[in-house]
């Protein structure tokens, strides 16, 4: 095999992630540009002017790149949004992985609790919980609890949810097994139950990574005079588009990092797996 499709081969994913972006790129550049209006017009005529979309309405990757350029290493005013915003977030995610993956565990394990707990959950997952948003700011106000409570409904229930069920689909032969060399109840949670659930938790953490991203954007869009979600408010309301786009791909690029990491350890422990 040429030394060029191993390579190719080898890096097949990012190769072909890439160019598609770059295509989506060009042909966005294009629509703002009127490259595709003034090739398309010896056929379509004056009706091709509309493929030529102004810059208020949709931006451009030039544009936004710029704009990205100067509230990151002119301006630097993005800085102080994007750390408001990192507080609650991580807040709000950590205060969910401590409270949603222990409740999960505990009533996968315990018949009794998953009785109890499962009724909440489906309820909650059933629910929209932005529309608790009203709610939660007249109990807390508008400040960061307002947008920790929020991240943390909605990252919650991906990590108990997950978590349950990677209790209740461990294989029962490995816990009987386990059970009939005397092993103790906390000896098969920590050597069957905890191992065969981590790629279950991690799978829940990336639900729970770009669901805790919606509460950031929505906490802040109607509680907060600062962070990512007040700028894309704000810009917003002054037809700013690029500044809108600029704040947009910044929690995209935050939320694909923050999933690419956990994706790598998934891989790590993917030989957990209980085998089909």
């Amino acid at each position: 095999m040429p030394a060029a499709v191993r390579a190719y081969l080898a890096h097949e994913r990012v190769i072909l992630g890439t160019l598609m972006v770059l295509l989506l790129l060009i042909a966005w550049e294009g629509l703002e540009r009127g490259w595709w209006a003034d090739a398309l017009r010896p056929l379509l005529g004056d009706s091709a002017q509309r493929l030529r979309l102004k810059p208020i309405f949709i931006s451009s990757p030039t544009l936004i790149a710029a704009a990205a350029f100067r509230m990151f290493f002119v301006t630097g005013e993005i800085w102080r949004d994007l750390a408001w915003s990192s507080a609650g977030y991580l807040l709000g995610l950590v205060l969910a992985v401590a409270i949603g993956i222990p409740l999960g565990l505990a009533g996968g394990w315990y018949r009794r609790l998953s009785y109890a707990v499962q009724p909440f959950l489906a309820a909650l997952n059933a629910t929209p919980q932005v529309a608790f948003l009203p709610l939660i700011i007249i109990w807390v106000g508008t400040g960061l609890s307002e947008r920790v409570l929020i991240i943390f409904l909605l990252a919650v229930l991906p990590l108990a949810i997950n978590a349950h069920a990677a209790v209740r689909t461990t294989d029962p032969r490995l816990i009987k097994v386990a059970g009939s060399f005397g092993a103790s109840e906390w000896q098969l949670f920590r050597t069957i139950i905890l191992p065969s659930s981590v790629p279950f938790l991690l799978a829940g953490l990336r639900l729970a990574i770009g669901r805790g991203m919606i509460g950031v954007v929505v906490g802040e869009i109607y509680g907060s005079a600062a962070g990512l979600g007040a700028m894309i408010n704000q810009a917003g309301a002054r037809f700013q588009t690029d500044r809108v786009f600029v704040g947009v791909l910044t929690i995209v690029a935050a939320g694909v990092i923050l999933v690419e990491v956990v994706q790598r350890i998934e891989r790590r422990v993917e030989i957990w797996r209980t085998p089909a």
